[in-house]
């Protein structure tokens, strides 16, 4: 049995009688646990209370919630808590707010990070609300929209988030970010469209042999048009691209994986710009788009001799750790807990020592095309 202590938040609707709230900290105090932060939510008709606790060695879930139901709260909810959850909520959402005010792009982490959200995303198709999924604001055809499973929103919290919204809405900024890099040329790190696949198709025969194999695996020369579609709009993840003037310079795609903590990501760097901070600030912005995501980690299959990826995810900020599987390198990296995204200006730079190497590649889902899944399909196709 591991012995180390676990922290919790809780939330509950308590009767409306005195000491109610004591004799649910008595329980728990009886049970081992230390209570190390309360607070009270308003709710309509009441207050929602919200504890963040340790319990000892072998107190379980389960036995927190049967103690909190046994001075009969309601809609108790449980979920995993770190020390990020005993800060003060107006703090955190004033320094979420000037965290999106800085990089528009970080919207929405912030957001996620206000609502304390499983993940926040934007959805041309959004699910239909419920106390557990709220839409946050609409836009040109596209809903962000919030989840969050262990417990529902309150009113208070999608008023703050909302508000979050507007205030970052009303400066003016954009999704798109800017980069410099290190010999001072512009670059812009935007969303993937289906009106891009022109400019993909020309990053592609740009490419050398080798970032290509570098990237997919395989001797790609080419890639059939539908593929060119799913690259820029995966269908359970997101695309983004590099472009300076009117030429798509890169490509980056972060993929949802069946294990809800973890996504795959990809990059290809055209062979002109390699060594110059793409490929870091590109690695950069889909980790902040897997944090928002709710991820906390990010995995990305490598050809044993690649040092690329592992370089772009220091210079940007990431921490990362490789293993040897089935004739690949296998690179995780860390996109929450301690580790935290550089912003772009910590990006540039310095890129003739340290700047990305050669397009690297992942493995990746199905339909996604990283990898050796593409690989395998581009050999279908009979293009490689």
């Amino acid at each position: 049995m591991d012995p180390t202590p676990k922290t919790w938040r809780l939330r509950f609707e308590l009767p409306d009688s005195p000491g109610a709230l004591a004799r649910v900290s008595i329980r728990l105090a009886a049970r081992d646990c230390n209570v190390l932060a309360l607070s009270a939510i308003p709710v309509p008709g009441g207050v929602v209370d919200e504890l963040v606790v340790t319990t000892g060695p072998g107190v379980l879930p389960a036995d927190l919630v049967e103690e909190i139901r046994a001075e009969g709260a309601r809609a108790v909810g449980i979920t995993r808590a770190d020390v990020r959850d005993l800060v003060d909520a107006p703090a955190a959402a004033l320094r979420a707010a000037s965290a999106a005010l800085t990089d528009p792009a970080a919207l929405a982490e912030a957001l996620r990070s206000v609502l304390g959200a499983d993940w926040v995303r934007a959805l041309p198709k959004p699910p239909e609300q419920d106390g557990n999924t709220a839409h946050l604001l609409s836009s040109d055809g596209v809903t962000v929209v919030a989840r969050r499973a262990w417990t529902p929103f309150t009113e208070v919290e999608l008023t703050r988030a909302r508000a979050l919204a507007e205030l970052v809405g009303a400066t003016g900024a954009s999704a798109p970010t800017g980069t410099v890099t290190g010999d001072g040329m512009a670059v812009v790190i935007r969303t993937g469209l289906p009106s891009d696949e022109a400019a993909v198709a020309a990053l592609h025969g740009r490419c050398s042999k080798r970032s290509l194999f570098a990237r997919y695996h395989a001797g790609v020369s080419a890639l059939p048009r539908r593929w060119l579609h799913r690259l820029l709009a995966p269908p359970r993840g997101t695309a983004l691209v590099a472009q300076c003037a009117d030429r798509v310079v890169a490509i980056g795609q972060l993929i949802r994986t069946s294990e809800p903590e973890v996504a795959e990501v990809s990059v290809l760097v055209e062979d002109e710009w390699q060594r110059r901070g793409i490929g870091a600030a590109l690695l950069a912005q889909l980790a902040r788009a897997a944090r928002a995501d709710g991820r906390r980690e990010l995995v990305a299959w490598c050809l044993p001799e690649e040092t690329g990826l592992r370089r772009a995810a220091e210079r940007a900020g990431l921490v990362c750790s490789a293993r040897r599987e089935d004739g690949a390198l296998r690179v995780s990296i860390a996109v929450r807990g301690d580790a935290e995204v550089r912003g772009d200006a910590e990006v540039r730079g310095d890129a003739e020592v340290r700047g990305d190497a050669e397009g690297f590649a992942v493995g990746g889902e199905r339909g996604a095309l990283p990898g050796r899944v593409a690989a395998e399909a581009v050999r279908r196709t009979g293009t490689a």
